[in-house]
């Protein structure tokens, strides 16, 4: 859930917003080498605390989250919406069904984890967490998590400008250049709310880990064009933003220090499946 720009506007309802959330297999390449991975801590202790190895991922994507769990010693079974991104995962030795979590059928297959890597806001939530119940063995574990981006003022302010300008109509256009960690912090306890609603889990816990990632010029200009405020926009559009933002990282001496927050929100399946 990165904050330059977010994956989508805070006013729309996500898993209706389809067209956004199917134009990340644009160029499913691009995203894969792109997006940043998950920290090595809250993989292992998501598989630490589940009773077993079967993982179902809810929208893949490229299997970035799921390599690391089936590095982890997994066995990973995939669900993405986007066929683009499926293929994509496939290649790389992931087992992938095509199909909504909420159309999805588990033909009676149980898991010891679901894990939900920056997609669970695409899932519609009157049906996922109930869902996520149904497939998981007693006591497997539930762990919905996503990252927070937060570059520094000099490339994200830039950012807000270039996007007002060329995108005005954009819902994405009146957002703050560094919404606050405390709004993706709220949209967490508020998933942890959906979770303790169910009566199914364990209270629900939420997790928190703060890391760094240098980006050059390059690669940051690489990643921006894998975020949903971007996806749709047209070829020109995209490409005076990139222009005004990689101005704005040469100014910073060609790279800068990313501080990334990686928040989950997590809990125990209880009872008999």
């Amino acid at each position: 859930m990165p904050t330059l720009p977010r994956e989508q506007p805070e006013s729309a309802q996500p898993h209706q917003a389809r067209r956004t959330a199917e134009s990340f297999g644009t160029d499913p390449q691009r995203y894969d080498q792109a997006r940043p991975g998950y920290p090595d801590d809250l993989v292992m202790r998501i598989v630490t605390g589940s009773p077993g190895p079967d993982v179902l991922d809810v929208g893949c994507g490229t299997g970035i989250a799921a390599g690391q769990f089936q590095a982890a010693g997994c066995a990973v079974l995939g669900v993405e919406p986007d066929a683009r991104m499926a293929d994509f995962a496939r290649a790389r030795g992931l087992q992938v069904e095509v199909a909504t979590f909420e159309a999805w059928e588990p033909a009676g297959r149980m898991f010891d984890a679901l894990i939900a890597a920056q997609s669970w806001h695409w899932v519609d939530p009157a049906v996922g967490v109930v869902k996520a119940a149904e497939v998981l063995r007693p006591n497997g574990r539930l762990a919905i998590f996503g990252h927070v981006f937060e570059p520094p003022a000099e490339v994200a302010g830039p950012f807000a400008a270039a996007y007002r300008r060329v995108a005005p109509d954009s819902p994405f256009s009146d957002q703050p250049a560094r919404p606050p960690l405390e709004m993706y912090q709220a949209g967490y306890a508020k998933i942890a709310d959906s979770i303790r609603e169910t009566g199914r889990f364990t209270d629900p816990e939420q997790w928190r880990f703060d890391w760094e990632r240098s980006y050059t010029r390059d690669q940051w200009l690489d990643l921006l064009p894998t975020t949903g405020g971007l996806t749709r926009l047209r070829p020109d559009q995209l490409a005076e933003i990139l222009d005004a933002v990689g101005q704005a990282v040469d100014a910073l001496g060609g790279r800068f220090t990313m501080r990334y927050t990686t928040l989950a929100a997590t809990a125990v399946r209880v009872g008999s499946p």
